[in-house]
């Protein structure tokens, strides 16, 4: 998989997605451009390109608005930051899109300098998510790896529970405790409970994201 950034566009205005496109290649960005939304999603169902990047959206498009496609996009926990472009914009339209979720949100006409900039800010978040992802699915593969008990352990010790009241309620032995919680702590690669706390936690706020799709 690439490392190099995928800026893609999704605009029913040719010469918009041209210029756009002109642009990115002048500063050395590779782009992608769609005419509609239905266009975008029959290419990237879930809007990832599985590369790091953000999404340039256009509002007022035939079919399925550009609103419409934030909304299915942050619905499927996209993880490419969305910038909403637009000539038709207003306050409540702007207070809409960020709260749906968008990164950010330009109207036209806009300086170069300034979309390229937001661009660059999205790539920097998107990379970051990518590397807490990575984080998170390793986490998860260590997880899967712990039998039962070491699982029963593992969540008594998260609770900040001694060995011995561990033992008592599984009704195992003090030294049967240790040996779980030796081998838990081998197999989820932790050095500490806090290790272990901080791997939990992450977890927890991942699923607690309403998206990833946002700013």
């Amino acid at each position: 998989m690439s490392d190099a950034p995928l800026v893609l566009i999704v605009d029913d205005d040719e010469a918009m997605r041209r210029s756009t496109q002109f642009l990115l290649a002048s500063v050395g960005l590779e782009s992608q451009s769609f005419e509609s939304a239905t266009a975008f999603l029959a290419a990237y169902a879930d809007g990832d390109s599985g590369r790091p990047g953000c999404i340039v959206l256009d509002v007022r498009m035939p079919g399925v608005s550009g609103l419409e496609l934030q909304h299915i996009l942050v619905a499927r926990r996209c993880p490419l930051p969305i910038i909403i472009v637009t000539g038709h914009g207003d306050v409540p339209m702007a207070v809409a899109a960020l709260k749906g979720g968008a990164h950010d949100f330009i109207e036209k006409p806009f300086k170069e300098q300034y979309l390229l900039d937001m661009i660059e800010a999205a790539i920097r978040l998107s990379r970051e998510r990518l590397a807490e992802n990575a984080d998170r699915r390793h986490v998860e593969a260590r997880l899967a790896k712990l039998g039962k008990r070491e699982r029963e352990v593992l969540d008594r010790v998260l609770e900040g529970k001694a060995n011995k009241v561990i033992a008592y309620e599984l009704d195992l032995s003090i030294k049967t405790i240790e040996a779980y919680r030796a081998t838990l702590m081998s197999k989820m690669e932790a050095g500490s409970v806090a290790e272990l706390a901080q791997m939990a936690a992450s977890l927890l706020l991942h699923k607690g994201k309403p998206s990833s799709g946002g700013g």
